[in-house]
């Protein structure tokens, strides 16, 4: 088995991968893998302008722009998720977090900005995204699982025959061996709360613990309900098991907004939570 670390997705991203190929193939499968990430991190990066997503934050209403298929998907998948959810979990979040300063404003604000993701764009045909209103979207609660999905079809694609790619604590394990996962204490971050095994499944955990803070007098966190536009801030994290990280990703912010690890939008992705 060979390990490697690199910092994306603003997280330290690990790739482990072994099989019965040589050292140099899996050496190989493991560049390909990391490969895959940086592109994703260049086309969904809310911070750089240049990326696809930050295209779509300054263009105009009326503007229809080209973006890469794996952009399409994850808009695809997101807007999925959100009608599941009820709009527990929404992309077009992104003003409240900039009010909040946990992201950078990408433009000067409009007059008012729509909230909810169907209201700021449309998905046409041939990979196009047309821009329906003025309005930000953030892809940071579910690009970071899609990621690793990518990662894991490089690895397999290039011969690792099993391994894992851990995107801080938004993982998923493929092969014939069961892998060691510890969930962190909400309470207390530094330490596990609990331990499991995971065989050829993704898990991913979401929890307000790090990115909690006092903004204006009120609590705030990298975390909401996007049905209302409330922080989530509280000792409590959401871990999802599923069949893709990209759908275990996203549901923890489900999870997390309504209190819910029987939500019928887990059961809908063949998937199931636990809270801390």
């Amino acid at each position: 088995m060979i390990r490697r670390a690199q910092p994306w997705l603003g997280t330290l991203v690990e790739i482990s991968a072994g099989g019965a190929c040589d050292d140099e193939r899996i050496m190989a499968a493991v560049t390909a893998a990391f490969a895959a990430i940086a592109r994703l991190h260049r086309l969904m990066s809310f911070h750089d302008g240049a990326s696809d997503i930050g295209r779509i934050n300054r263009a105009a209403p009326g503007t229809v722009l080209q973006v890469d298929a794996d952009t399409w998907d994850v808009l695809h998948l997101a807007r999925a998720v959100a009608a599941l959810s009820d709009g527990a979990f929404d992309i077009g979040c992104a003003p409240w977090l900039v009010d909040w300063q946990v992201l950078p404003a990408p433009d000067a604000a409009p007059a008012s900005m729509a909230h909810k993701a169907a209201d700021v764009f449309a998905l046409d045909d041939g990979q196009r995204v047309r821009k329906l209103a003025p309005g930000w979207i953030d892809l940071g609660g579910i690009a970071k699982g899609y990621a690793v999905d990518l990662a894991v079809a490089a690895l397999q694609a290039a011969g690792a025959a099993g391994g894992c790619v851990n995107a801080g604590g938004d993982l998923r394990v493929f092969g014939p061996c069961g892998y060691p996962v510890a969930v962190r204490s909400p309470g207390a971050p530094g330490a596990a709360a609990s331990r499991l095994m995971l065989l050829d499944a993704a898990l991913a955990t979401s929890g307000s613990y790090f990115s909690m803070r006092i903004h204006q007098g009120r609590q705030v966190s990298a975390l909401l309900d996007a049905r209302v536009g409330e922080p989530l801030a509280f000792e409590r994290s959401a871990s999802v098991r599923a069949p893709r990280c990209v759908l275990a990703d996203a549901l923890t912010k489900v999870v997390l907004a309504t209190g819910d690890i029987h939500h019928p939008a887990l059961a809908a992705c063949g998937a199931s939570a636990f809270v801390l």
